[in-house]
């Protein structure tokens, strides 16, 4: 099922939860282990990360060797794998950095063959070691652009114009908020346009980058709403998990954490005890944002989801 017809369901709030493709030389067991503990709860459609490929220099023998790596292979296969598995509604994600327009084609041609009719459509982060967001040649510099080329094979266009049959696809698209802002954008004003024009393109709903305070999130919905954003706005959490999360998650995602949780969250000396504070903090976000009556709650998982499960039996 279309993510966009769940949404039109008239069902409570949603519970759904995001994936990574296990690194390169793991199984897919992975994932199952982490999707197991949450069939419960029902989830209602489960997301796969796309990762770019690394681009990585080595020296050998007196000269600089460049060698291509991808650490995560498989969001294809994974997400058709939990499809045919597990009868869930799995979401993909696809992004500008990496591919040309051909490329991505070819892609959204290959999920449509699979019976993948869901995408989440992101720019993607700029390559390892870099502030600046490169695109391929004749690829796309920003997301909608890569919305608008996914509604034209909807609409039986391709890239192609000598093609004899032209199929039209039925992609519902999905993109990326930012309830504090995303990294790169000069001001809040800017991002709201920016998410505006790939709603405009096409985008049927949105899922929020990660925050801890539900005020921001409720701001950014009203906001939204302000310029002429009106569809479903999901947000996006997850619970603080370890030690390194309380200075690597805000300077990774430029969020704040609030006083309340960073001053129960010092007092702890081991990810053990920061687990256990991140799961009732994110309890308490879920419960409150559940009794707001947003349309889901999505979780970021990490494809590790013990802590996720004690959440969601607490909440849905």
């Amino acid at each position: 099922m279309k993510v966009s017809e769940l949404l039109r369901s008239g069902k409570p709030t949603l519970f759904t939860f995001e994936l990574l493709p296990p690194l390169k030389g793991n199984t897919i067991q992975t994932i199952y282990d982490a999707i197991d503990p949450l069939l419960e709860f029902e989830p209602s459609y489960i997301n796969v990360t796309y990762h770019q490929s690394e681009t990585v220099y080595t020296e050998k023998k007196g000269l600089i060797e460049k060698k291509i790596v991808r650490k995560r292979p498989g969001t294809v296969a994974i997400s058709t794998a939990i499809k045919n598995k597990y009868k869930i509604t799995v979401v993909p994600h696809l992004i500008c950095g990496g591919f040309t327009k051909e490329e991505t084609e070819d892609a959204l041609i290959e999920l449509n063959f699979l019976g993948i009719h869901n995408i989440l459509a992101l720019r993607g982060d700029p390559p390892k070691g870099s502030r600046v967001f490169i695109p391929e040649e004749n690829g796309h510099r920003y997301t909608n652009e890569l919305i608008e080329q996914i509604m034209d094979l909807n609409k039986g266009s391709y890239l192609s114009e000598d093609l004899k049959h032209n199929y039209a696809t039925e992609f519902s698209v999905g993109v990326a908020g930012y309830p504090e802002k995303h990294i790169e954008a000069p001001n809040m004003d800017a991002d709201l346009q920016n998410l505006k024009r790939k709603v405009d393109a096409g985008a049927e709903y949105i899922v929020t980058q990660l925050f801890f305070d539900n005020q921001r999130f409720f701001e950014f919905v009203d906001n939204c709403r302000k310029i002429g954003i009106d569809v479903p706005i999901i947000p996006g959490i997850k619970p603080l998990s370890t030690l390194n999360d309380i200075k690597m998650l805000p300077q990774t995602f430029a969020i704040d954490l609030p006083h309340d949780l960073m001053k129960e969250a010092s007092k702890c000396k081991t990810s053990k005890e920061v687990r256990q504070i991140g799961i009732e903090w994110c309890t308490m976000q879920s419960k409150e944002l559940k009794a707001a009556g947003v349309p889901g709650i999505h979780y970021y998982t990490l494809s590790q989801s013990d802590n996720i499960a004690r959440i969601a039996s607490l909440v849905f």
